[in-house]
């Protein structure tokens, strides 16, 4: 296969604290990485990189991992502009918003879906996105559901049923038969095309005995779990976390102390989402306290057209910084191999040898320059899998 060397790197983010300065974030500088085919096989100052057949002069620029986007919601037609625009002015989030986009995406094509995500995912892209999940939940019939995972399937491997997103309308006056529907024949049509099966327990959605329901049923077919936990108020998702060895308890916004605890105690990661809080004008994560309590951390976008209509990583990584308690490292840390442990993959979310050749060049000499800087298109390329897949822009 192909070997090309990206040299004179000015910092490079491996995180792997074997490496380098021996942080987290494993930095190495002047630093440069050889690929061969779709796999990192070196890792080093630039001056001692071996022979390839190519070369990629890096100009001194910063090398970070792609960030993987663990937790999105792209499958889905329409958006809710007038939604957003009234809660700006002043009325609160609530799950039944949720409701508008069911109906535009059980109206549209597949086709129309399967642009929809693309479109979403290349803007993703551009800005350094290398690896998503993304889920279902804008059906909640057994049909819809079914097709939301087969174009989600199209387009990434971290595909999640989200049956349980919210009672669907059909069953406003039987959410125990709705429960049975998710459990039953949804869960026969959409396990195929599934790896992770997710609820949103939460007030106005499902409970904590309905989430364990649900999340059972999926992990007896193979699915595993992860969940909406605890974003609009103190509730038992998170605790339901940590006792099914979910790989994920999403938004975290209001925790106890136990709560801090189990998450600290368990594989399960605590996996932020500030773009929420930054669309809902909502009470921000406290970041600090989970890291300080040694939980492991991961940063996403929940990218959706409801609550977080944002494609961009580095924005969250800016609102973590600015407001979370997050440090630029441990930032950056959670938006790579935070993401990968959320998705219970080693393959990703670092830049050292058997790894995948994700990667992004940043126009900086340091990551830090994604919270120094924000809102600025710092991202020079992307290469995927050892391919360049977004080149640098003109000018």
């Amino acid at each position: 296969m192909t070997t090309t060397a990206i040299t004179h790197i000015s910092a490079l983010v491996t995180n792997d604290p074997s490496l380098g300065d021996g942080s987290p974030l494993g930095l190495i500088q002047d630093a440069a990485v050889v690929i061969e085919g779709d796999q990192v096989v070196w890792t080093g100052e630039s001056s001692k990189a071996p022979a390839t057949d190519n070369a990629v002069d890096a100009g001194g620029r910063a090398v970070i991992p792609g960030f993987v986007d663990s937790h999105s919601h792209l499958v889905f037609a329409g958006d809710r502009t007038e939604e957003f625009n009234a809660r700006m002015s002043g009325r609160a989030y609530s799950a039944g918003g949720i409701r508008t986009t069911v109906a535009a995406t059980r109206a549209a094509t597949d086709e129309e879906l399967s642009a929809n995500v693309a479109r979403y995912l290349a803007e993703a892209l551009r800005q350094g996105t290398t690896t998503f999940e993304t889920k279902s939940g804008y059906g909640l019939t057994v049909e819809d559901e079914a097709r939301a995972l087969r174009v989600a399937a199209r387009h990434t491997d971290e595909v999640t049923f989200l049956g349980a997103h919210i009672v669907s309308p059909d069953y406003a006056d039987d959410p125990a038969g709705y429960v049975d529907l998710v459990t039953g024949p949804m869960l026969d049509a959409c396990a195929p095309y599934a790896r992770w099966i997710d609820v949103f327990c939460e007030r106005g959605a499902f409970d904590g005995d309905q989430a364990r329901a649900i999340l059972t049923a999926g992990r007896a077919r193979g699915l595993h779990p992860r969940i909406h936990a605890n974003q609009l108020g103190h509730g038992p998702g998170v605790q339901l976390a940590v006792e099914l060895d979910a790989a994920s308890a999403d938004h975290c916004t209001h925790l106890t102390d136990a709560d801090v605890d189990a998450l600290a105690q368990s594989r399960t990661v605590a996996t932020l989402l500030p773009g929420a809080e930054f669309s809902t004008r909502a009470a921000w994560p406290d970041a600090r306290r989970l890291l300080d309590a040694g939980a492991t951390v991961a940063l996403s976008t929940d990218c959706n057209p409801g609550s977080s209509f944002t494609s961009s990583v580095p924005f969250c990584i800016a609102l973590a910084v600015r407001d979370m308690g997050m440090t630029p490292d441990e930032a950056l840390w959670s938006a790579t191999a935070g993401g990968a442990a959320a998705l219970r993959r080693d393959d990703i979310g670092r830049i050292t040898p058997g790894a995948r050749a994700d990667l992004v060049v940043l126009d900086a000499p340091s990551h830090v320059h994604l919270a120094y800087r924000p809102g600025v298109p710092l991202v020079h390329e992307v290469w995927r899998r050892g391919e360049r897949v977004a080149a640098p822009r003109s000018g």
